[in-house]
């Protein structure tokens, strides 16, 4: 038992020992000081109208607590290997490396992930943030891991050579994949559509709001809540229309009253004229056109044809149901009425109608 304790005693007290304590209090030490400081330099962040002070504390909190706890231990290790001759010596730096670049990947790519998410909460266009944040973070992936090969000492121009001969294997093995992600590609440059809009094709049976838009699919819910996949390579071939991006929406309608009324069309036409011409709702810069059009079968067909100022679709058929009961009370108001389908039979003088 003495000699357990008098063991015990010298290997305490050997300096390696005492420095790799004095290493892993100054470890817990410190990360115990940074974690207040980074608490306190959020919470003044917050303050602030600047974005990037925000995405850059929140990006850091967590590589900044294990760096210190990677540096700690390394630095423990290395004392520890260097007390007993071990071998372990010679893979602290290597796999201290990989740690710090890895944790340096890790705050990057969370710091570009706040800074996107920042940049849409104050207005930035979604389909725009979303696309450079991809870039950045496929940028800092492909460096990091760059970083790590040129460490454990794989030669990168090999690296790039295969990768030069793999892809075109790979390009002739997945066409269908690089054809999306090119349309993907294409869809970030030329923005027929972004995150939120309606579209529609007359071409596929497309139609509903984008909810995302990926590197090899793009997710449209459909008005009636399905998820509607489309793969990008899709919309190279077809035709897309974008509504959400109409200036104004169009009023057509063709209305009829009876013959017995001609002489009242010209007054109704031009008084349906004046109500949209002052119309609050109704955009005066646009074409406005109320006109008699047609001697049809059983009416005398006159046309409305204006624009809204609104693009929303809610509101524009309250508008469009505003002018039309305005239009019934103008030809009430003129007393005439509205034409359905009739017809009329001559008798020949002196003739009667048969019996039945």
């Amino acid at each position: 038992m003495e000699e357990s304790l008098t063991e015990l005693q010298r290997l305490l007290t050997r300096p390696d020992v005492i420095w790799v304590f004095l290493v892993v209090f100054a470890t817990l030490l410190l990360n115990y000081i940074a974690r207040k400081v980074l608490i306190h330099i959020e919470k003044q962040a917050e303050k602030t109208q600047n974005l990037w002070d925000d995405a850059l504390v929140i990006a850091a909190r967590k590589p900044a607590a294990w760096l210190i706890w990677v540096l700690g231990i390394s630095w423990a290790a290395e004392i520890i290997a260097r007390g007993t001759d071990s071998a372990l010596e010679q893979l602290i730096y290597p796999t201290r490396f990989i740690v710090v670049v890895g944790l340096l990947v890790f705050f990057l790519a969370r710091f570009i992930t706040e800074a996107e998410r920042a940049f849409i909460q104050n207005g930035a266009d979604i389909t725009t943030a979303n696309a450079v944040g991809k870039l950045l973070r496929v940028s800092v992936f492909i460096t990091g891991a760059l970083s790590i090969l040129q460490t454990l000492g794989v030669s990168i121009s090999g690296v790039l050579a295969f990768g030069g001969i793999g892809g075109i294997a790979v390009g002739f093995a997945a066409q269908d994949l690089l054809a999306n992600f090119f349309g993907g590609l294409m869809i970030y440059l030329d923005r027929p559509f972004k995150v939120g809009d309606w579209v529609r094709s007359p071409d596929r049976n497309i139609e509903g709001t984008v909810e995302s838009i990926g590197w090899r699919l793009t997710i449209i819910r459909t008005f009636d809540q399905r998820p509607l996949y489309v793969p990008n390579s899709v919309f190279a071939n077809i035709a897309l229309e974008n509504p959400s991006r109409m200036r104004n929406r169009r009023i057509y309608e063709k209305i009829g009253v009876r013959y017995d009324d001609a002489a009242k069309v010209k007054v109704i036409v031009d008084d349906v004229r004046s109500m949209l011409e002052e119309h609050p709702e109704i955009d005066a810069n646009r074409t406005l056109i109320v006109n008699f059009n047609a001697f049809e079968s059983s009416a005398l067909e006159f046309f409305v044809y204006a624009f809204t100022k609104t693009t929303n679709w809610v509101e524009y058929h309250k508008i469009k149901e505003s002018v039309l009961l305005d239009i019934v009370n103008i030809v009430e108001n003129h007393g005439a009425e509205f034409a359905f389908p009739t017809q009329t039979i001559h008798m020949a003088d002196g003739a009667e109608p048969e019996a039945l």
